[in-house]
């Protein structure tokens, strides 16, 4: 039953989220692509070459199926079955400007009596802005602060710890918050974590509205568009490497498209690529570390 409602809840959620953006973007417009497979279905949302949006992926996801080793290795449970159901979003802007962002809210359930939430939204600039930045922060803590004060201090540590390249020993971006394994204890504590994900997904599409509208008509240099390619490469390693939802869904045989389509259009790697001390550019890197108090 939970299983149910919460993904009733997060489908219609996608749709909104989606025609936010079409009117945020101005032009460009979402094609819905709804797939099935032996462990359940989804729909997959896809906008490509909007006026400043170049890609962005919304994803809803409702699946069942065998509890696999892979997947008792990966989760750390022993269950016969599963089912999940999931929203999740990737937003990639042609103007350097515009931060990519992220969002993924999700909740299992086992056989074995055990269910949890997880999730996260996190932001990643090729250019840091300080007032957007600590503006997204307060937004998401603010959220948070409704449900418990001690949600955003946490998650936001969780984020640091998690959307990070230790190979670079640096952030994926400004962070965020991430959590993960958060089991309602009761049925007023999962209708808690339902509308504290809900929430954060529905102000997802508002927050990123705005980082268009402030952003999305700047002009920019050739080698400013080049640098955000280079910090796509980082964004690139994380999704491939340490990814959580995509091992997962790679490892229950889910919709490798919709899996996939949160990579970018153009990403380069430029060989022991340092920027010019000084530059806006080596401002940014400055900024992508642990523990910084954006609010």
């Amino acid at each position: 039953m939970n299983v149910k409602r919460t993904a009733e809840i997060y489908k219609e959620i996608q749709q909104t989220i989606c025609h936010i953006l079409e009117e945020a973007d101005g032009s460009g417009k979402f094609t819905e692509i709804g797939w099935e497979k032996e462990i359940g279905s989804g729909i997959t949302c896809v906008m490509q070459n909007g006026s400043i949006i170049e890609k962005a992926g919304v994803n809803f996801s409702n699946v069942q199926g065998n509890f696999n080793a892979n997947m008792a290795k990966l989760l750390g449970e022993n269950a016969s079955t599963f089912a999940a159901t999931g929203i999740s979003s990737i937003i990639h802007s042609g103007n350097p400007f515009v931060p990519t962002i992220h969002l993924n809210m999700r909740y299992f359930k086992l056989d074995n009596g055990s269910s949890w939430f997880g999730g996260g939204i996190d932001l990643t600039p090729a250019y840091v802005n300080l007032d957007e930045t600590r503006l997204f922060h307060q937004t998401i803590k603010d959220i948070c602060d409704r449900f418990d004060i001690g949600f955003y201090p946490e998650w936001k540590t969780w984020a640091d710890d998690y959307f990070y390249l230790p190979h670079r020993q640096e952030t994926r971006g400004i962070g965020g918050i991430f959590f993960d394994r958060i089991h309602p204890s009761d049925q007023n504590d999962f209708e808690k974590m339902l509308k504290l994900t809900a929430e954060l997904a529905s102000i997802y599409p508002v927050i990123y509205s705005q980082l268009i509208k402030n952003n999305g008509h700047k002009n920019y240099t050739e080698a400013q568009k080049k640098w955000q390619k280079i910090r796509r490469g980082r964004y690139v390693e994380f999704n491939l490497i340490y990814d959580r939802g995509t091992k997962f869904g790679l490892e229950t045989e889910g919709n490798t498209e919709s899996i996939m389509v949160s990579l970018p259009t153009e990403v380069e790697w430029v060989y022991q690529y340092h920027p010019e001390p000084g530059s806006l550019e080596a401002q940014t890197l400055e900024f992508l570390k642990k523990g910084i108090a954006w609010v």
